[in-house]
């Protein structure tokens, strides 16, 4: 991710899916990664599909239920960046950032579904 900031979260969270998918590419292909790349940009791509829907919600209900899955695909993308590490750990440097970002969107997203629900 770009040091700078950025706080519309259409954008941001469709950044974040580029910026794996970027990562996806240098992930070497094994018998154990490529299930694991499938699951990380599966995740990665679904927090900016599920913010985009939850932001063209027609009620309170479907946009709850999307920025809740917004949450858990975030948590995820942090679960499948740890287990990428763990089967290729030279990427922990390249992962780290996209981590953190996944977190801090995780963060974001769980604040807006308590403060609306």
């Amino acid at each position: 991710m770009s040091a700078q900031r950025v706080y519309d979260l259409e954008k941001r969270t469709a950044h974040f899916g580029e910026a794996v998918i970027d990562f996806a590419k240098t992930i070497p292909q094994t018998a154990v990664t490529s299930r694991l790349i499938s699951q990380l940009v599966g995740a990665a791509t679904s927090v900016a599909a599920n913010y985009v829907e939850a932001d063209d919600a027609i009620s309170k209900r479907e946009f709850l239920k999307n920025i809740g899955t917004c949450r858990k695909e975030a948590c995820e993308v942090k679960h499948f960046l740890r287990m990428v590490v763990r089967a290729v750990p030279e990427l922990k440097p390249t992962a780290r950032p996209l981590w953190l970002e996944a977190k801090e969107l995780h963060l974001i997203f769980s604040k807006i579904w308590r403060s609306k629900s």
